[in-house]
């Protein structure tokens, strides 16, 4: 057979051909100055009010920010330091001792996988180390990087407490661990589900799903608080979050509506609301 009639593989039905063709085939159209200036200021307008909408938020990207050394082979991004939230990338065959937690503190994973103890968990699992409870050595084979919230990681002294007060005996509650595969999700809209991960009666985590072409508009109840990427792409509003992108509301501040294009898995903290 020709190559020129064989099939595309990745096009079988010949369907980007067709559209090539037709693309081809249309002319430009020529607006007038009167309307050409028309579009213009109507999108200048919508990227003025996108960019006052977000202005209360903060806004921080995976490739965005500064890096810091925390131990040889681990480095650490400050995404909210009145969240203590971090972004924590560990390179194979790396290790942070262990210690002792004095506040809950609740882990995602974005890339790789890590070993939390005698716990691994892989991308979009979700692990919370109450108060009191002590880890082993977190490390990683192959390399991962980590999202941690409630870490005293940027405060030196309180660093230090945590990894001495580990010598000392008791482990504390044991760690709260939701793998990826496991818990239930709750279609609330269209290609819209959620999954709950925890919830103490005044902060509650979560997995949001969101199908290619999906669109979640929480108003009742709404989401706020804090959200990241952990696959995929959504839009927050007119901004696009891509993997790793994380963004902060304020108390009083609600998040704007999530769509995507594409499909997204983002981690979500919010105030508790009723069960979804």
């Amino acid at each position: 057979m020709n190559d020129k009639h064989m099939l595309d593989p990745d096009d079988p039905t010949g369907a980007r051909d067709v559209r090539d063709s037709l693309l081809e085939a249309v002319s430009p159209v020529a607006l007038s100055p009167e309307r050409a200036d028309a579009l213009k200021q109507r999108l200048l307008s919508r990227v003025r009010a996108s960019r006052a909408a977000g202005a209360d938020f903060i806004h921080v990207r995976l490739d965005e920010g500064e890096w810091g050394r925390l131990v040889p082979g681990v480095r650490v991004k400050r995404l909210c330091g009145d969240a203590r939230s971090v972004l924590l990338e560990l390179q194979p065959g790396a290790a942070i001792p262990f210690h002792r937690h004095h506040q809950d503190e609740e882990c995602v994973v974005l890339r790789g996988e890590a070993q939390l103890g005698d716990i691994t968990v892989r991308v979009g699992d979700y692990h919370l180390a109450r108060s009191g409870s002590r880890h082993g050595v977190v490390r990683s084979s192959g390399g991962a990087l980590l999202y941690l919230r409630g870490t005293p990681i940027g405060h030196g002294m309180e660093v230090a407490r945590d990894v001495i007060s580990a010598l000392l005996p008791g482990r504390g509650q044991v760690p709260f661990t939701v793998h990826r595969d496991e818990g239930e999700w709750t279609e609330r809209q269209p290609g819209v589900r959620l999954k709950l991960l925890h919830d103490d009666g005044r902060q509650r985590a979560l997995l949001l799903s969101l199908a290619p072409g999906a669109r979640a508009d929480f108003r009742d109840p709404p989401l706020d608080s804090e959200c990241l990427v952990i696959e995929g792409e959504a839009f927050a509003g007119d901004r696009l979050l891509r993997t790793g992108d994380y963004q902060f509301a304020p108390d009083g501040v609600s998040q704007p509506p999530f769509s995507s294009d594409v499909g997204g898995l983002l981690f979500v903290r919010s105030a508790s609301r009723p069960a979804v």
